[in-house]
């Protein structure tokens, strides 16, 4: 039992003199490693002090358009510039032990991992300041192991050759406090109006607390959490003894402005790129602003300024009506010009792309195509008068007004309901369709606003975009595919690598036909030839027009409206005050349909004309009387070259104008067609 009992020590002693053996190994192997990338740090030297490169916009042409603000190129302050109160917050909430330790914190890591553990996930931070400098001065926009290994090492690097004054500078000087400003002095500016230097410690202390989230804690955004945080951060400053409980009242007067900001060139375009990198390519803030990116933008400067100054020439400088334009290729949904107000110095909110207003008529294309769908046809009629409609499900009646109370008090075509813009033949339409069609057609076209199920949603009173209507009427100019607004081409990071290039594969959503044939309808609001009751509603702007287009204008009691378009390019144009105040002036009631028709000249000026062509098949042309929708005869008076889906083309002759004896053998006579092409210009018949 004893020799037993001493051979199992001896192989204990043996076991433990080995873990200790392989434990030296493993002290020594991990001291050789730590001096290794230490003396590699140091080998390497001083690490630059990268300042942050600002982001480029270019046209499609390739012309430097924009610059980001890049706040360290223009406010970059040394430390006796920066309020003490500043220094002392930042350093309280952020990184307490920033003297005592050279790049981490490993007490506070071990903290943070076991907060994280104990609440399942991950409810603490522990990266000190040099840490957050070291993050700040890589310019990649992903989150890898690899880029932590490198903002680790990089941390070594500055602890070793900076002191650690310079690090809590280029900190200060490149931390992100939002809205646009990044450092201290920026920051300073764009919310106290003041500099750095001259910050109270009330001010000190907000500022302090919005980099750990800069759209939650700004207090333009949320005053009651930038108060919150506020109160943590005074807290932390009492605790490490930088104030007393006593010094922590002092009022606030916040500014929200940036002194140095210029007017550019499309601002608002710029704006919307900002927008979709940060929305659809999900880069974050800092990458759009710091990251030395070059975005390559579909805007053309030539209709840019076209548009840009047809806003200004027909809207008068008194006036408060506001504007929206987006001007966009038809083919790929690239957005050529886009005007978002009269003014962005004085208001920077894009009414093309953020307000949500009534289209008026400019929706009925959509419900008539949803018509051409479901049986309707260029020559279907319907009685045009005063209607008041009535529902057995306890909607309250409806009774719609044309414009000027103006009505046929007989049939209407289709064509000639559009061209007029009755109101009484879209109604009915969109009740015999049933209320939901017109949702799930919009849908389809891209609206993606809400939308009422309500009979007056024919007239277009649920609000839409701007650049969502004029991204629908590209599915009418393209044939029926389906393309989304486009505001970039290309994105290379700081290096040349590409990191976003548009992909501009095409889907058919619309039958090309019946497409085609909405197209044909809509240049009827140019052609006298569908004068009834009403004349057309483009009648005020045809002479003013050298080449085929397509269109719908539209107005509520606060909007104006044109949306129109050539093979080459579609223009939306909303007119109206932001604060819904009624159109009453009748100059105002013009704009949007100047604006659209002189800048749609202007921009295809030196351009071929195009006309719309036809689909190889699926559609026919024939004449037809313009008032019955019938095949017309040389009798007719007028007589309009009308396309329709092929065996959907009226058969029945017009009999209206011919003598008694005629009538019995009008069935007999064909219509005479002539090619398409000499027809291109509705108006020229």
């Amino acid at each position: 039992m004893e020799i037993m009992t001493n051979h199992g020590f001896r192989k204990t002693i043996k076991y433990l003199r080995a873990l200790i053996f392989i434990s030296l190994i493993g002290m020594i192997c991990m001291l050789v490693l730590f001096l290794g990338i230490l003396g590699y740090a140091k080998i390497l030297g001083a690490p630059p002090l990268a300042v942050p490169q600002s982001t480029l916009f270019f046209a499609d042409n390739g012309t430097l358009i924009g610059e980001s603000n890049n706040g360290q190129k223009r406010y970059w302050v040394g430390m006796k510039d920066i309020s003490p109160d500043l220094v002392h917050a930042t350093i309280s909430i952020e990184d307490k032990n920033f003297y005592e330790h050279h790049g981490f914190d490993f007490k506070r890591i071990a903290g943070a991992v076991i907060a994280d553990v104990q609440a399942f996930s991950k409810v603490q931070g522990a990266s000190t300041i040099t840490q957050q400098y070291a993050r700040n001065l890589f310019l990649e926009h992903d989150k890898t192991w690899k880029r932590k290994m490198h903002e680790a090492f990089y941390t070594i690097r500055l602890e070793m050759n900076y002191s650690k004054k310079d690090i809590l500078e280029g900190y200060l000087n490149t931390i992100y406090y939002g809205n646009g400003a990044y450092g201290v002095e920026a920051a300073s500016q764009y919310y106290f109006g003041k500099k750095a230097s001259d910050l109270t410690l009330a001010e000190a202390s907000m500022l302090a607390g919005i980099p750990k989230g800069p759209s939650y804690y700004s207090p333009l955004s949320s005053m009651e959490n930038a108060k919150n945080r506020q109160k943590i951060i005074l807290q932390s400053m009492v605790n490490n003894h930088y104030i007393t409980k006593k010094a922590a009242q002092q009022p606030l007067n916040l500014v929200g402005v940036h002194t140095t900001q210029k007017v550019k060139v499309a601002p608002y375009f710029q704006d919307a790129v900002k927008n979709a990198l940060k929305n659809q390519l999900h880069l974050d803030e800092r990458t759009i602003a710091l990251g030395g990116l070059k975005v390559f933008t579909t805007l053309n400067l030539k209709d840019q300024k076209a548009a840009e100054s047809q806003v200004n020439q027909y809207v008068s400088n008194t006036s408060e009506i506001q504007v929206g334009l987006v001007a966009m290729d038809p083919k790929n949904g690239y957005v050529k010009a886009m005007v978002g107000g009269r003014d962005y110095e004085k208001s920077p909110f894009n009414r093309a792309v953020q307000a949500v207003r009534q289209p008026g008529s400019t929706i009925k294309p959509l419900l008539y195509y949803a018509a051409l769908e479901n049986g309707f046809t260029p020559s279907s009629t319907m009685r045009s008068e005063f209607t008041t409609f009535h529902f057995d499900d306890g909607t309250p009646d409806y009774t719609p007004h044309n414009f000027n109370n103006k009505y046929a008090d007989g049939e209407i075509t289709l064509a000639q309901a559009l061209a007029v813009s009755d109101n009484i033949f879209a109604v009915k339409t969109h009740l015999f369709l049933g209320e939901g069609t017109l949702i799930e057609t919009a849908r389809k076209f891209g609206l993606s606003t809400k939308m009422n199920q309500v009979p007056s949603l024919a007239l277009g009173t649920s609000g839409v975009r701007v650049i969502e209507m004029a991204n629908a009427y590209s599915m009418f100019a393209n044939g029926g595919k389906k393309v989304q607004p486009t505001l970039i081409t290309r994105v290379e990071d700081y290096n040349g690598n590409v990191i976003f290039e548009k992909d501009n594969q095409k889907e058919k959503v619309l039958d090309a036909a019946k497409a085609f044939v909405m197209t044909q309808m809509l240049t009827g609001i140019f052609d006298p030839k569908l004068n009834g009751y009403a004349k057309v509603t483009g009648s005020t702007i045809v002479n003013d027009l050298t080449r085929p287009y397509a269109g719908k204008s539209g107005s509520t009691e606060t909007d104006s409206w044109m949306i129109g378009y050539s093979p080459q390019l579609v223009t939306a144009v909303w007119a109206g005050y932001d604060v819904g105040k009624p159109l009453e002036l009748t100059a105002e009631k013009t704009y949007a349909k100047n604006i659209w028709a002189n800048f749609m000249e202007e921009a295809l000026s030196g351009k071929p004309v195009k006309a719309f062509n036809p689909p190889k098949e699926g559609v026919i042309g024939v004449y037809i009387d313009p008032e019955n929708g019938k095949l017309a005869t040389d009798d007719c008076p007028i007589r309009r070259f009308t396309y329709f889906v092929e065996g959907t083309e009226p058969t029945e002759y017009c009999t209206d104008h011919l003598s008694h004896s005629d009538k019995g053998s009008a069935a007999k006579k064909k219509t005479k067609q002539i090619p398409w092409y000499k027809k291109i210009m509705p108006w020229g018949h």
